[in-house]
């Protein structure tokens, strides 16, 4: 068997966590393999929404198992936080989730250190969503960071040297903080940590393979957010691409199978950064008050903007992607007309392919398409689709030279449609 892989092709957003709800059924384990709580995945189903920051979106599946992977960093406060919600909704995850022991702790002191400098960068900040993302990775690939595996021994010690270390780091900026108010939720972070098994997550995906298991690989954040692919430096700090599988999950490149790439119909964007489609018009405002376009995690207004297929022809180079997945395909319902950027004009020339760098005066080329004028949140069937949805799909998949394989018409499990 092999590894296939569902990640995000935009700026982050996408939906990629309904989608692997809806997908998780066809397999037996679903695991995470990279980024921390600055993912929001948002899943919505009975009528109830589910935001998963930490926690692999397979979770409400009882016959699905759920993996923390060794490049996810972790923050025990905000899971303490997602066990305790799902616990009073009498969901128990203690059966359906394993943590690999490499994993990376998110320190109190990490959230300071990433929030003080943000602060010194004043205009130049990038946007960070101050969970202490990036020094946990900074930590990491500094060789003094905390894993998991390290709760099984000496931990407090280990836990003080780190601190003093940031504590040091932190006499460089003018920030004022109190790390004490904040442990006891660590600590208490921790302990529930300890209720859950804590694996070697590469030698259990390759029993799972061997043993002709089905995985599928969650990502998180999006593609033009990796550390070194994406519109650096308004990054995250991990590689968010199909790469980042065999990293973060300890499996050989020649596992991975099916590359899902999850796009919406549209972009948005969360932060700073540059955008070349960016509506700063009603247009764009419309976009957000329809698509309910705030930050899962953050809770920050979504800069919004039409599809750019520049940036995604680059991803879905960069990821091998093998299918696509387009979401909130309804929130274009009422257009008359439909955007889609097919090219830039960078430095006075017409580019296709994404360059080393973009900013303000990257602008897009346009390609414009007729709107398709139906609520399509009632549709269920692709037979159902109105011509217009059809040649945009027709239109996409001729530009991308790739098939895509579902719509979404909506939130609600039921409103995701093969079409492939």
């Amino acid at each position: 068997m092999k590894i296939d892989v569902i990640l995000g092709l935009q700026w982050g957003d996408e939906g990629k966590g309904k989608i692997v709800d809806v997908l998780s059924p066809a397999y037996d384990v679903i695991a995470r393999f990279q980024g921390g709580p600055n993912a929001g995945h948002t899943l919505e189903f009975n009528n109830i929404k589910h935001v998963l920051h930490n926690i692999p979106s397979g979770i409400f599946r009882k016959n699905t198992l759920n993996i923390i992977g060794n490049g996810v960093v972790l923050d025990p406060v905000i899971f303490k936080k997602e066990v305790d919600k799902l616990a009073q909704m009498g969901v128990d995850i203690t059966h359906n989730l394993v943590i690999s022991r490499k994993a990376h702790l998110i320190l109190p002191s990490h959230r300071i250190l990433d929030a003080a400098s943000e602060q010194a960068k004043g205009k130049g900040k990038i946007g960070s969503t101050l969970k202490g993302i990036g020094p946990t990775y900074m930590d990491k690939t500094g060789r003094n960071g905390l894993r998991v595996g390290d709760i099984e021994s000496d931990f407090r010690a280990k836990y003080d040297t780190l601190v003093e270390k940031h504590r040091n780091l932190l006499k460089i900026y003018d920030y004022e903080y109190n790390i004490e108010e904040l442990e006891a939720d660590f600590f208490e972070g921790i302990e529930t940590l300890k209720k859950f098994k804590f694996i070697d997550s590469e030698h259990l995906i390759h029993q799972y393979l061997s043993d002709g298991k089905r995985i599928l690989a969650e990502g998180a954040q999006g593609t033009m957010l990796d550390i070194d692919f994406g519109s650096y430096p308004f990054v995250t700090s991990s590689n968010t691409i199909c790469a980042g599988v065999c990293t973060g999950l300890g499996a050989a490149p020649s596992n991975i199978g099916e590359v899902m790439g999850i796009f919406k119909a549209y972009c948005t964007r969360v932060g700073s950064g540059p955008f070349p489609t960016e509506l700063f018009d009603a247009t764009g405002e419309e976009l957000r008050s329809i698509g309910h376009e705030f930050g899962a995690t953050t809770g920050r207004p979504r800069r919004c903007g039409w599809i750019d297929l520049v940036a995604l022809k680059y991803s879905i180079m960069l990821n091998g992607v093998t299918q696509l997945i387009m979401t909130k395909a309804d929130v274009l319902d009422t257009f008359d007309t439909i955007r889609l950027a097919t090219a830039y004009i960078s430095k006075g020339k017409t580019i296709k392919d994404f360059p080393y760098e973009i900013d303000e005066n990257t602008k897009a080329v346009y390609t414009d398409m007729p709107g398709w004028k139906t609520d399509l949140t009632a549709v269920r069937t692709k037979e159902e689709f109105p011509d217009a949805l059809k040649k945009y799909i027709a239109f996409l998949e001729k530009e991308l030279e790739v098939p895509v394989s579902y719509v979404s018409v909506g939130p609600d499990r039921e409103q995701i449609i093969k079409v492939k």
